[in-house]
């Protein structure tokens, strides 16, 4: 109810930071008490960090969505029991037989490894699972010219994600090269690049357009 009375307030919708102190709060070392440390007690400049603006960029969620969300996904974990309707639609994920990518990562603090993993199986088709080093943002994104951390494959789909972990065998880098490779094998013939000029609608401005330089 408090949650409720704080959305009405807010015009009918969780406000942005509201979500961000969330999910800070959750890796409060890293996202909330350092910053505290090395820029208010030490005086240090805050070094730049892509990821971190792209993180500091919040987005509202509506009442009504955001309480059905809870309600729904995380009070009754719905989806996952079969129990979850949609516009009159019972969803069963076991319906979804087309083949599924399903990347997590080993230090993600928003969906947790052995829960994605425990996800995936949730499906009806073949399911690829790849689990990525680092977390939430930097496992995903994550350039193979960097260079950085490391990714497992384990192409067995043993009962839980301990055992999955346990037959895995880690591979140097970026998942990308595993996924395009994946994609690849799926994909129908290269075709030429689409001209955005030639579409009913008009480009605005060049990629990626005036809102990335925009400061909050």
């Amino acid at each position: 109810k408090q949650l409720e009375r704080q959305m009405d307030a807010a015009g009918g919708v969780l406000p942005g930071s509201a979500m961000a102190d969330t999910f800070n709060s959750l890796r409060a070392n890293d996202l909330i008490w350092s910053f505290f440390v090395n820029n208010y007690l030490m005086g240090k400049e805050p070094t730049p960090f892509d990821l971190l603006c792209w993180n500091a960029d919040q987005t509202r969620m509506p009442k009504a969505l955001h309480m059905f969300y809870l309600r729904k996904f995380y009070g009754e974990n719905a989806l996952a029991t079969g129990k979850l309707t949609m516009a009159g639609v019972d969803i069963d994920l076991k319906k979804v037989t087309i083949p599924i990518y399903e990347q997590a990562g080993r230090e993600d603090h928003i969906a947790p490894a052995a829960s994605v993993y425990r996800g995936s199986r949730l499906f009806g088709g073949p399911v690829t699972y790849v689990l990525a080093g680092s977390g939430h943002i930097a496992g995903v994104v994550n350039h193979p010219a960097a260079k950085k951390y490391m990714h497992w494959l384990n192409d067995e789909r043993p009962d839980t994600f301990e055992e999955w972990f346990a037959g895995a065998e880690e591979h140097p880098g970026s998942w990308w090269p595993h996924w395009a490779g994946w994609l690849n094998t799926r994909s129908g013939k290269m075709v030429p690049a689409r001209d955005p000029t030639k579409g009913k609608l008009k480009p605005i401005m060049d990629a990626p357009g005036s809102y990335v330089l925009v400061k909050s």
